[in-house]
Protein backbone atom coordinates (compact mmCIF):
# COMPACT_ATOMS: atom_id res chain seq x y z
CA UNK A 1 0.00 0.00 0.00
CA UNK A 2 1.20 3.37 -0.80
CA UNK A 3 2.01 5.96 1.82
CA UNK A 4 0.83 9.17 0.33
CA UNK A 5 2.81 12.12 1.11
CA UNK A 6 0.18 14.91 2.66
CA UNK A 7 1.66 17.81 0.42
CA UNK A 8 0.70 16.05 -2.67
CA UNK A 9 -1.09 17.55 -5.23
CA UNK A 10 -4.04 15.59 -6.67
CA UNK A 11 -3.76 14.94 -10.76
CA UNK A 12 -7.22 15.68 -11.82
CA UNK A 13 -6.59 15.68 -15.39
CA UNK A 14 -3.83 13.30 -17.77
CA UNK A 15 -3.02 13.88 -21.33
CA UNK A 16 -2.81 11.48 -23.78
CA UNK A 17 0.76 12.04 -25.48
CA UNK A 18 0.58 8.91 -28.19
CA UNK A 19 3.65 8.27 -30.02
CA UNK A 20 6.07 10.73 -28.23
CA UNK A 21 8.45 10.78 -31.95
CA UNK A 22 5.46 11.64 -33.91
CA UNK A 23 6.49 15.09 -36.05
CA UNK A 24 3.35 17.64 -35.58
CA UNK A 25 3.15 17.44 -39.76
CA UNK A 26 2.02 13.55 -39.78
CA UNK A 27 -0.72 14.25 -36.52
CA UNK A 28 -3.81 14.69 -39.32
CA UNK A 29 -2.48 11.79 -41.15
CA UNK A 30 -2.20 9.52 -38.04
CA UNK A 31 -6.24 10.54 -37.51
CA UNK A 32 -7.27 9.88 -40.36
CA UNK A 33 -5.50 6.59 -40.55
CA UNK A 34 -7.08 5.76 -36.48
CA UNK A 35 -10.55 6.93 -38.19
CA UNK A 36 -10.05 4.40 -40.83
CA UNK A 37 -9.47 2.08 -38.89
CA UNK A 38 -12.15 2.39 -36.51
CA UNK A 39 -15.00 2.87 -39.00
CA UNK A 40 -14.00 -0.11 -40.58
CA UNK A 41 -13.38 -2.25 -37.31
CA UNK A 42 -17.18 -1.10 -36.46
CA UNK A 43 -19.24 -1.50 -39.76
CA UNK A 44 -17.23 -5.35 -39.80
CA UNK A 45 -18.61 -6.36 -36.64
CA UNK A 46 -21.90 -5.17 -36.76
CA UNK A 47 -23.02 -6.52 -40.21
CA UNK A 48 -21.56 -9.97 -38.23
CA UNK A 49 -24.18 -8.97 -35.99
CA UNK A 50 -27.15 -7.90 -37.83
CA UNK A 51 -26.29 -11.20 -40.14
CA UNK A 52 -26.60 -13.16 -37.25
CA UNK A 53 -29.79 -11.77 -35.81
CA UNK A 54 -31.61 -11.68 -39.27
CA UNK A 55 -29.94 -15.47 -39.84
CA UNK A 56 -32.08 -17.94 -37.47
CA UNK A 57 -29.66 -20.59 -38.98
CA UNK A 58 -26.60 -18.83 -37.68
CA UNK A 59 -27.95 -19.03 -34.13
CA UNK A 60 -25.91 -21.56 -33.35
CA UNK A 61 -23.37 -22.19 -30.62
CA UNK A 62 -20.24 -21.41 -32.91
CA UNK A 63 -21.72 -17.96 -34.44
CA UNK A 64 -23.03 -17.36 -30.89
CA UNK A 65 -18.81 -16.84 -29.99
CA UNK A 66 -18.25 -15.26 -33.22
CA UNK A 67 -21.30 -12.51 -32.38
CA UNK A 68 -19.94 -12.36 -28.61
CA UNK A 69 -16.49 -11.48 -29.73
CA UNK A 70 -17.71 -9.06 -32.56
CA UNK A 71 -19.70 -7.13 -29.79
CA UNK A 72 -16.39 -7.64 -27.41
CA UNK A 73 -14.61 -5.78 -30.25
CA UNK A 74 -16.79 -2.75 -30.98
CA UNK A 75 -16.31 -2.45 -27.44
CA UNK A 76 -12.58 -2.04 -26.78
CA UNK A 77 -12.27 0.11 -30.18
CA UNK A 78 -14.90 2.41 -29.03
CA UNK A 79 -12.97 2.66 -25.79
CA UNK A 80 -9.64 3.08 -27.43
CA UNK A 81 -9.84 5.27 -30.87
CA UNK A 82 -11.87 7.95 -30.11
CA UNK A 83 -9.14 9.98 -27.61
CA UNK A 84 -6.49 8.94 -29.75
CA UNK A 85 -8.22 10.35 -32.86
CA UNK A 86 -9.31 13.25 -30.97
CA UNK A 87 -5.51 13.72 -29.59
CA UNK A 88 -4.12 14.05 -33.38
CA UNK A 89 -7.10 15.50 -34.65
CA UNK A 90 -7.97 18.34 -31.97
CA UNK A 91 -4.63 18.33 -30.05
CA UNK A 92 -7.50 17.44 -27.32
CA UNK A 93 -5.80 14.73 -25.67
CA UNK A 94 -7.10 15.47 -22.21
CA UNK A 95 -8.72 13.02 -20.15
CA UNK A 96 -10.45 13.24 -16.28
CA UNK A 97 -9.23 11.31 -13.77
CA UNK A 98 -11.81 8.99 -13.27
CA UNK A 99 -12.66 9.23 -17.26
CA UNK A 100 -9.18 7.84 -17.47
CA UNK A 101 -9.06 5.55 -14.85
CA UNK A 102 -12.95 3.98 -16.66
CA UNK A 103 -10.64 3.43 -19.32
CA UNK A 104 -8.18 1.87 -17.98
CA UNK A 105 -10.64 -0.32 -16.53
CA UNK A 106 -12.39 -0.87 -19.62
CA UNK A 107 -8.99 -1.59 -21.67
CA UNK A 108 -8.68 -4.52 -19.66
CA UNK A 109 -11.82 -5.73 -19.04
CA UNK A 110 -12.30 -5.93 -22.82
CA UNK A 111 -8.90 -7.38 -23.19
CA UNK A 112 -9.40 -10.44 -20.73
CA UNK A 113 -12.82 -10.88 -22.32
CA UNK A 114 -11.42 -11.40 -25.49
CA UNK A 115 -8.59 -13.67 -23.69
CA UNK A 116 -11.85 -15.69 -22.47
CA UNK A 117 -14.12 -15.81 -25.84
CA UNK A 118 -10.71 -16.95 -27.87
CA UNK A 119 -10.86 -19.98 -24.70
CA UNK A 120 -14.33 -20.67 -25.26
CA UNK A 121 -13.99 -20.55 -28.96
CA UNK A 122 -11.11 -23.31 -28.50
CA UNK A 123 -13.52 -25.62 -26.49
CA UNK A 124 -16.20 -25.41 -29.03
CA UNK A 125 -13.88 -26.51 -31.56
CA UNK A 126 -12.50 -29.08 -29.30
CA UNK A 127 -15.15 -30.57 -28.51
CA UNK A 128 -16.31 -30.45 -32.17
CA UNK A 129 -13.60 -32.15 -33.75
CA UNK A 130 -12.71 -34.53 -30.79
CA UNK A 131 -15.88 -35.70 -29.75
CA UNK A 132 -18.34 -34.91 -32.56
CA UNK A 133 -20.74 -37.50 -31.90
CA UNK A 134 -21.47 -35.71 -28.04
CA UNK A 135 -21.16 -32.29 -29.80
CA UNK A 136 -24.90 -31.31 -30.40
CA UNK A 137 -25.33 -32.74 -26.37
CA UNK A 138 -22.54 -30.17 -24.80
CA UNK A 139 -22.68 -27.16 -26.64
CA UNK A 140 -26.30 -26.37 -26.70
CA UNK A 141 -27.70 -22.61 -27.42
CA UNK A 142 -28.23 -22.65 -23.81
CA UNK A 143 -24.90 -24.13 -22.74
CA UNK A 144 -22.74 -21.83 -24.63
CA UNK A 145 -25.08 -18.28 -23.64
CA UNK A 146 -24.25 -19.33 -20.59
CA UNK A 147 -20.66 -19.97 -20.61
CA UNK A 148 -20.41 -16.70 -22.70
CA UNK A 149 -22.37 -14.69 -19.95
CA UNK A 150 -20.25 -16.22 -17.49
CA UNK A 151 -17.00 -14.89 -19.65
CA UNK A 152 -18.37 -11.18 -19.71
CA UNK A 153 -19.00 -10.88 -15.55
CA UNK A 154 -15.60 -13.26 -15.03
CA UNK A 155 -13.80 -10.46 -16.92
CA UNK A 156 -14.40 -7.81 -14.51
CA UNK A 157 -12.29 -9.32 -11.76
CA UNK A 158 -8.83 -8.25 -12.28
CA UNK A 159 -9.19 -5.13 -14.05
CA UNK A 160 -11.28 -4.32 -11.18
CA UNK A 161 -8.98 -4.75 -8.46
CA UNK A 162 -6.58 -2.73 -10.43
CA UNK A 163 -9.11 0.39 -11.01
CA UNK A 164 -9.78 0.43 -7.25
CA UNK A 165 -6.07 0.23 -6.35
CA UNK A 166 -5.23 3.34 -8.75
CA UNK A 167 -8.24 5.26 -7.20
CA UNK A 168 -6.47 4.60 -3.23
CA UNK A 169 -2.94 5.88 -4.90
CA UNK A 170 -1.38 9.15 -4.63
CA UNK A 171 -0.64 10.89 -8.07
CA UNK A 172 1.27 13.86 -7.48
CA UNK A 173 3.75 14.66 -10.59
CA UNK A 174 3.30 13.83 -14.36
CA UNK A 175 0.10 13.92 -16.00
CA UNK A 176 1.41 13.29 -19.64
CA UNK A 177 0.68 9.13 -20.45
CA UNK A 178 3.24 8.09 -23.12
CA UNK A 179 0.51 5.76 -24.55
CA UNK A 180 -2.20 6.20 -26.86
CA UNK A 181 -4.63 5.47 -24.23
CA UNK A 182 -5.19 4.41 -20.03
CA UNK A 183 -4.09 1.70 -19.28
CA UNK A 184 -1.75 -0.33 -16.21
CA UNK A 185 1.19 0.15 -17.86
CA UNK A 186 0.96 3.54 -18.64
CA UNK A 187 -0.49 4.90 -15.23
CA UNK A 188 1.64 3.19 -12.83
CA UNK A 189 4.98 5.57 -13.59
CA UNK A 190 2.82 8.25 -12.77
CA UNK A 191 1.92 7.19 -8.90
CA UNK A 192 4.22 8.79 -6.41
CA UNK A 193 6.71 6.56 -4.60
CA UNK A 194 7.41 3.14 -5.50
CA UNK A 195 4.96 1.20 -7.63
CA UNK A 196 6.86 -1.78 -8.21
CA UNK A 197 4.20 -3.76 -6.06
CA UNK A 198 1.59 -2.39 -8.59
CA UNK A 199 3.14 -3.51 -11.55
CA UNK A 200 4.15 -6.64 -10.25
CA UNK A 201 0.51 -7.48 -9.52
CA UNK A 202 -0.68 -5.89 -12.62
CA UNK A 203 1.74 -8.19 -14.24
CA UNK A 204 0.87 -11.28 -12.45
CA UNK A 205 -2.59 -10.71 -13.06
CA UNK A 206 -2.01 -10.15 -16.65
CA UNK A 207 -0.26 -13.46 -17.30
CA UNK A 208 -2.68 -15.70 -15.16
CA UNK A 209 -5.91 -14.05 -17.28
CA UNK A 210 -4.28 -14.35 -20.70
CA UNK A 211 -2.11 -17.23 -20.56
CA UNK A 212 -4.11 -19.73 -18.56
CA UNK A 213 -6.75 -19.45 -21.19
CA UNK A 214 -3.79 -19.70 -23.88
CA UNK A 215 -2.45 -23.07 -21.84
CA UNK A 216 -5.67 -24.34 -22.56
CA UNK A 217 -5.81 -23.64 -26.19
CA UNK A 218 -2.68 -25.08 -26.94
CA UNK A 219 -4.00 -28.11 -25.63
CA UNK A 220 -7.09 -27.86 -27.31
CA UNK A 221 -5.49 -27.42 -30.52
CA UNK A 222 -2.69 -30.29 -30.26
CA UNK A 223 -5.61 -32.49 -29.81
CA UNK A 224 -7.48 -30.96 -32.53
CA UNK A 225 -4.57 -31.34 -34.62
CA UNK A 226 -3.95 -35.30 -33.63
CA UNK A 227 -7.71 -35.75 -34.53
CA UNK A 228 -7.04 -34.24 -37.92
CA UNK A 229 -4.31 -36.60 -38.49
CA UNK A 230 -6.22 -39.46 -38.24
CA UNK A 231 -9.04 -38.40 -40.38
CA UNK A 232 -9.64 -40.72 -43.47
CA UNK A 233 -10.52 -37.85 -46.41
CA UNK A 234 -7.96 -36.08 -47.40
CA UNK A 235 -9.89 -33.41 -48.28
CA UNK A 236 -12.02 -33.14 -44.90
CA UNK A 237 -8.15 -33.52 -43.26
CA UNK A 238 -7.11 -29.94 -45.33
CA UNK A 239 -10.79 -27.92 -45.10
CA UNK A 240 -10.56 -28.52 -41.00
CA UNK A 241 -7.04 -27.44 -40.61
CA UNK A 242 -7.49 -24.52 -42.63
CA UNK A 243 -9.56 -23.29 -40.27
CA UNK A 244 -8.00 -24.36 -37.28
CA UNK A 245 -4.89 -22.11 -39.13
CA UNK A 246 -6.34 -19.59 -39.31
CA UNK A 247 -7.82 -19.24 -35.80
CA UNK A 248 -4.41 -20.14 -34.64
CA UNK A 249 -3.02 -17.03 -36.88
CA UNK A 250 -5.65 -14.86 -34.95
CA UNK A 251 -4.66 -16.10 -31.49
CA UNK A 252 -0.65 -15.67 -32.28
CA UNK A 253 -0.99 -12.40 -32.78
CA UNK A 254 -3.40 -11.32 -29.69
CA UNK A 255 -1.02 -13.27 -27.34
CA UNK A 256 2.54 -13.45 -28.42
CA UNK A 257 2.86 -9.75 -28.37
CA UNK A 258 1.09 -9.33 -25.68
CA UNK A 259 3.79 -11.01 -23.94
CA UNK A 260 6.73 -9.28 -24.63
CA UNK A 261 4.95 -5.77 -23.96
CA UNK A 262 4.09 -7.03 -20.57
CA UNK A 263 7.65 -8.82 -19.88
CA UNK A 264 9.79 -5.60 -20.89
CA UNK A 265 10.62 -4.69 -17.59
CA UNK A 266 11.49 -7.87 -16.22
CA UNK A 267 14.17 -8.59 -19.35
CA UNK A 268 16.64 -6.43 -20.18
CA UNK A 269 17.10 -7.74 -23.78
CA UNK A 270 13.21 -7.00 -24.17
CA UNK A 271 13.91 -3.23 -23.87
CA UNK A 272 11.61 -1.28 -26.23
CA UNK A 273 10.98 2.59 -27.14
CA UNK A 274 8.10 4.20 -26.31
CA UNK A 275 7.09 4.42 -30.07
CA UNK A 276 8.12 1.25 -30.50
CA UNK A 277 5.94 -0.46 -27.39
CA UNK A 278 3.08 1.81 -28.59
CA UNK A 279 2.74 0.59 -31.84
CA UNK A 280 2.91 -2.94 -30.77
CA UNK A 281 0.18 -2.71 -28.33
CA UNK A 282 -2.25 -0.79 -31.04
CA UNK A 283 -1.31 -4.00 -33.38
CA UNK A 284 -2.19 -6.70 -31.25
CA UNK A 285 -5.20 -4.49 -29.85
CA UNK A 286 -6.64 -3.64 -33.02
CA UNK A 287 -5.32 -5.74 -35.74
CA UNK A 288 -7.49 -8.61 -34.73
CA UNK A 289 -11.02 -6.63 -34.50
CA UNK A 290 -10.46 -5.77 -37.81
CA UNK A 291 -9.90 -8.94 -39.61
CA UNK A 292 -11.93 -10.89 -37.53
CA UNK A 293 -15.69 -10.42 -39.16
CA UNK A 294 -13.89 -10.33 -42.85
CA UNK A 295 -11.63 -13.94 -41.85
CA UNK A 296 -15.09 -15.52 -40.58
CA UNK A 297 -17.54 -14.12 -43.08
CA UNK A 298 -15.20 -14.98 -45.73
CA UNK A 299 -14.07 -18.68 -44.73
CA UNK A 300 -17.63 -19.70 -43.41
CA UNK A 301 -20.07 -21.25 -46.02
CA UNK A 302 -23.40 -20.35 -44.31
CA UNK A 303 -22.21 -16.74 -44.35
CA UNK A 304 -21.37 -16.43 -47.66
CA UNK A 305 -24.44 -17.80 -48.91
CA UNK A 306 -26.51 -15.37 -46.84
CA UNK A 307 -24.77 -13.27 -48.68
CA UNK A 308 -25.52 -14.60 -51.99
CA UNK A 309 -28.89 -15.06 -51.20
CA UNK A 310 -29.25 -11.32 -50.46
CA UNK A 311 -27.89 -10.29 -53.34
CA UNK A 312 -30.13 -12.57 -55.39
CA UNK A 313 -33.08 -11.22 -53.59
CA UNK A 314 -31.86 -7.97 -54.31
CA UNK A 315 -31.57 -8.30 -57.94
CA UNK A 316 -34.62 -10.65 -58.42
CA UNK A 317 -32.19 -13.06 -59.45
CA UNK A 318 -33.01 -17.13 -58.64
CA UNK A 319 -30.12 -18.71 -60.05
CA UNK A 320 -30.67 -22.52 -60.38
CA UNK A 321 -27.42 -23.71 -60.70
CA UNK A 322 -24.12 -23.51 -59.05
CA UNK A 323 -22.56 -22.12 -61.73
CA UNK A 324 -25.64 -18.94 -62.05
CA UNK A 325 -24.40 -18.59 -58.25
CA UNK A 326 -20.95 -18.15 -58.88
CA UNK A 327 -21.38 -15.61 -61.72
CA UNK A 328 -23.75 -13.25 -59.76
CA UNK A 329 -21.31 -12.40 -57.00
CA UNK A 330 -18.32 -12.42 -59.33
CA UNK A 331 -20.66 -9.68 -61.28
CA UNK A 332 -21.50 -7.48 -58.03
Amino acid sequence: MFQADKNYTRVWEFYIVGFPGLPSEYFHLVAWFFFFLYVTTIVGNLLLIIVFALEHSLQKPMYIIMVSLALSDIGFITVALPKLIARYWWNDGSLGFHTCLFQEHMIHYFGSLNSLILLTMALDRYVAICFPFRYSVVMTNQNMTGMILFCWVLAHIFPGISTINFTMMPFCGPNKIVHAFCDTMSLTPLVCGDPSQQFSSAYAAAMFILYVPLAFIIFSYICIIISILRMASGQGRMKTFSTCATQGCIISIYYIPRFFVYSTPYFPNLMMTPDKRIATTLFYSLFPPLINPFIYCLRTNEIKNIFRRWIQKQHGIRPTKPGQIVSVIMSH
